[in-house]
């Protein structure tokens, strides 16, 4: 086993961030973006309205917020390391239970358990992945994006799992509730190889979050407000782009398409998201301001209206590789924008901060759609709602400057 004392190689470094990445396939890629495929045969079975449909991911993103508020003191406590594996454990037996209810309210407070644990995973899992970062700055964005492109293993492994057991259970009552147990075996497993890879986490990575310090004019903590910009346009991309994720399954099945095609758009656009770590990285290392988020917002945009401009298939296949290709890298230019402005002292403050106005922007974000879409214009409404928010969210981006002049 790799001394905590000794500096990992290339490779080592490398394993670690697809290591980390399997928090990100747990803590979004399943526990929230699973959903979507769960959607359509819960509202059905249970009679849900597309507003309390989408208030289920209102839920969970009420509880990640609660969960970025509390991991700066947890990261404090246990420290990053146990931070993740602590959480991720967790939202795995939050997803066991999410088979064992059918009642509107336990599945909202099971919900929002899941993000609240979701949180501790995806903070701290960011922080760790920028650290590595610094040990290979050439490579940084590539590490981030390796990180956050881990939700996209989720995703297609929710693709491929979820519809298989729906198909399985169709004649069982609640058959849903089969799928939600298979992902919650995915997670298990994921958690228990994720807790072995940790142990070999370099010592300054697996270092606690530092106190934070008291503000004043020179405190680099005291800056974080001068990213709100980034702030209020990272605001609308967790309200946009929450929506999409949330009802674009629903509105692919209302246009008729079906199992295998549904399991073919999800799965590749998982696909899309692994792939992103590379295809924006360049993006993220060059920028120092919001630029990487405007461009990167903007695209989404374009990706989240072309399913309602056409119900042409190629339309959505294309829409689902551009959204995948694009949305998590959207997260990665925040850490990205943290790592080049604030010293590595105050990673953990800067990205708990934008951590909690994703949150926030989440916990409107599916509603919102919801109620939209419960109107006479249906889905197709509410995502052109979803896709002006995610435009208005670029052009704020595009207003941040860097906090900074680059260094000499």
């Amino acid at each position: 086993m790799t001394s905590n004392a000794a500096t990992p190689t290339p490779a080592q470094v490398l394993k670690l961030a697809l290591a980390l990445s399997l928090g990100a396939a747990v803590s979004l890629g399943i526990t929230r973006f699973s959903y979507g495929l769960l959607l359509p045969p819960m509202r059905e079975d249970l009679g849900w309205s597309y507003a309390l449909a989408g208030g289920m991911n209102t839920a969970n993103a009420a509880g990640y917020l609660l969960g970025a508020l509390m991991t700066p003191a947890l990261m404090r406590r246990f420290g990053p390391k146990q931070l993740l594996v602590g959480g991720a454990f967790w939202a795995s037996v939050f997803m066991v239970a999410s088979g064992f209810l059918v009642s509107a309210p336990a599945l909202l407070l099971q919900r929002l358990l899941a993000g609240l644990a979701s949180a501790w995973v995806f903070v701290a899992g960011g922080l760790l992945a920028a650290r590595l970062g610094s040990l290979q700055p050439t490579r940084a964005g590539f590490l981030l994006g390796i990180y956050y492109g881990g939700t996209g293993l989720g995703i297609t492994l929710s693709a491929l799992l979820v519809p298989a057991v729906l198909q399985a259970a169709s004649q069982v009552p609640h058959g849903w509730s089969w799928a939600w147990w298979a992902l919650a075996v995915a997670s298990f497993v994921a958690t228990a190889v994720l807790a072995l890879e940790m142990r070999r986490m370099p010592g300054d990575a697996n270092a606690a979050a530092p106190a934070p310090a008291r503000a004043s004019p020179a405190n680099p903590a005291a800056q974080v407000h001068r990213f709100g910009w980034a702030l209020a346009g990272y605001t609308l991309f967790g309200a946009g782009y929450i929506g999409y994720m949330t009802f674009v399954i629903a509105l692919l099945r209302e246009q008729g398409a079906g199992a295998g095609n549904i399991t073919m758009f999800y799965a590749l656009l998982g696909v899309a998201c692994v792939a992103s770590s590379r295809l924006w990285s360049g993006l993220l290392d060059r920028f120092r301001g919001g630029e990487p988020q405007a461009i990167l917002n903007a695209l989404l945009g374009v990706a989240t209206i072309l399913p309602v401009v056409s119900a042409s298939w190629a339309l959505a296949m294309a829409s689902g590789l551009l959204f995948g290709a694009v949305f998590l890298s959207v997260v990665a230019s925040t850490t990205a924008l943290v790592r080049h402005n604030l010293p590595a002292s105050q990673w953990a403050t800067g990205i708990s901060a934008f951590t909690i106005v994703f949150a926030a922007g989440q916990i409107v974000g599916p509603t919102l759609t919801g109620w939209i879409s419960d109107g006479s214009g249906g889905l197709a409404r509410g995502l052109v709602a979803s896709a002006g928010i995610l435009w208005a969210g670029a052009l704020l981006a595009s207003r941040q400057k860097p906090l900074q002049p680059p260094p000499a």
